[in-house]
């Protein structure tokens, strides 16, 4: 069976809400509000940042279950062992070999040719900590993929989760990164000194 075949969570709307509500439940009562209006297209690529806490994987959860999609989300080969390895990729997971930037972004562009309703959840940083660039591949997915961008900002200074407007990309990576990450801008991490949300890389 193919992954874009695979049953996952997203096929039991019931238990999405049911996730929904829990979690999202948590953070509503700590004060949080979330994006009502969900974006048009069946297929995008969607980044979540700023990324500098084990929190925001939470928030992720409570994106990921309210989009009317099928989520997808990419995680290293090496976790997908065993019981784990169902639960991850019922939860929505793909093993990707990251040892080959060409390889992992020719797996989600043919992922997204199989299917006609997606969202992959990218957190562009790659990693909670500092680091000097973005890592490229969410974007040359969504140009090999033909689909849009869309900008989750965590911002927890306001304690709102916002979905900018869905973006093009025009394959003219440098200025259309500059316009991605001006979605950012006035957007406060949880470690605002962990915050890579203003670098790139080719």
């Amino acid at each position: 069976m193919s992954v874009s075949q695979r049953k996952t969570i997203c096929h039991h709307p019931l238990l999405l809400k049911l996730v929904r509500g829990a979690v999202g439940g948590l953070f509503i009562v700590r004060g949080w509000r979330f994006a009502r209006q969900q974006p048009a297209a069946r297929k995008y690529v969607m980044i979540v940042a700023p990324h500098t806490s084990n929190w925001d994987f939470f928030l992720m959860v409570v994106i990921g279950a309210a989009l009317g999609r099928q989520a997808r989300f990419m995680a290293k080969h090496s976790l997908f062992n065993g019981l784990q390895g169902r639960l991850l990729r019922w939860l929505g997971g793909v093993a990707v070999e990251r040892g080959s930037h060409h390889n992992f972004v020719a797996q989600m562009v043919g992922l997204f040719n199989e299917t006609d309703d997606m969202v992959l959840i990218i957190a562009p940083e790659g990693t909670r900590s500092k680091v000097a660039e973005w890592k490229g591949g969410f974007y040359h997915i969504a140009v090999g993929a033909d689909v849009p961008i869309v900008a989750a900002q965590l911002d927890y200074a306001k304690k709102t989760v916002v979905l900018a407007p869905e973006y093009l990309p025009s394959g003219d990576f440098s200025s259309d990164l500059s316009q991605i990450q001006s979605a950012y801008k006035d957007v406060t991490a949880k470690y605002p000194e962990q915050d890579s949300s203003c670098c790139s890389e080719s």
